[in-house]
């Protein structure tokens, strides 16, 4: 997050509308009385006989700029907001490029820039896909739920047991059919239902974690390709930014066109 738009946005917001306020409250009085200082005498309405007092330019732009950017504030931070995928690791879920649309209050409404909760609304779930920031980088990061608090997580020849239940893959497709180098498999437990691609390449290791309280285990569906909790651990509760639930725009990278051909309902 090398720049912190929240908090330019909160910072922005407040400026103008303090701008506007102070206008509205003390200086456009000052600049009517300093305009009416010629014309003691004059009949009639002051408005009439002064007509529009021009504002200075940074009161007039404070006060067109103000309402929009308060709007603009509200939506971000409490109903939805828009993020581009820049890495591969939730291939074939999301691509490169992929616009998505975030559901800031899913898990609750938080306040902007310092991110407290101040009212509940639910908790992430395994199979979730969420946006949040990791405990090792201050950037957004966009994995899937794969353990809750408390949960029980074993990672074993490239298969998810969460609680010892085994998350069932059924193969797809090998990716290209001839010296395939990815493997696509539907993985499916309960309700949840989703492709992921893994590498031809055996993996003995058997990796286990149980999540702690207030914590949430992410990996991306890019299961060999995806920097994870499997190497930086858990997302503490209060970095969650919210829960992703569609592609609306795809823009290849470079200076080709955007596209809607990739648009849905993220699974």
């Amino acid at each position: 997050m090398g720049v912190n738009f929240p908090l330019i946005l909160v910072l922005t917001v407040a400026f103008t509308g303090a701008i506007s306020l102070i206008d509205t409250l003390f200086l456009k009085a000052r600049r009517m009385a300093i305009a009416l200082a010629d014309l003691p005498d004059a009949p009639g309405d002051i408005a009439e006989v002064v007509g529009p007092v021009a504002e200075p330019v940074l009161v007039e732009y404070s006060k067109s700029f103000f309402p929009v950017l308060l709007v603009v504030l509200v939506l971000r931070s409490f109903l939805v907001e828009p993020f581009q995928i820049p890495t591969g690791s939730m291939i074939p879920t999301l691509k490169v490029g992929d616009f998505i649309v975030v559901n800031k209050f899913a898990y609750g409404i938080r306040l902007p820039v310092i991110n407290t909760k101040i009212f509940e609304v639910g908790e992430p779930t395994n199979g979730d896909v969420m946006v949040f920031i990791p405990p090792h980088e201050n950037e957004y990061f966009i994995k899937r739920v794969i353990g809750t608090p408390g949960d029980r997580i074993r990672y074993e020849d490239k298969r998810l047991y969460i609680n010892d239940v085994l998350w069932e893959q059924e193969f797809v497709a090998q990716l290209p059919p001839q010296n395939p180098r990815v493997l696509v498999y539907r993985e499916q437990s309960g309700d949840i239902d989703h492709l992921i691609y893994r590498n031809p390449f055996g993996d003995s290791e058997v990796r286990e974690w149980v999540v702690s309280d207030g914590h949430y285990f992410m990996m991306g569906d890019n299961r060999d390709n995806s920097h994870d909790s499997r190497a930086w651990g858990e997302v503490s509760e209060d970095m969650i930014v919210g829960k992703a639930f569609a592609v609306w725009l795809h823009k290849e990278p470079g200076w080709n066109l955007p596209s809607f051909d990739h648009n849905g309902w993220i699974e």
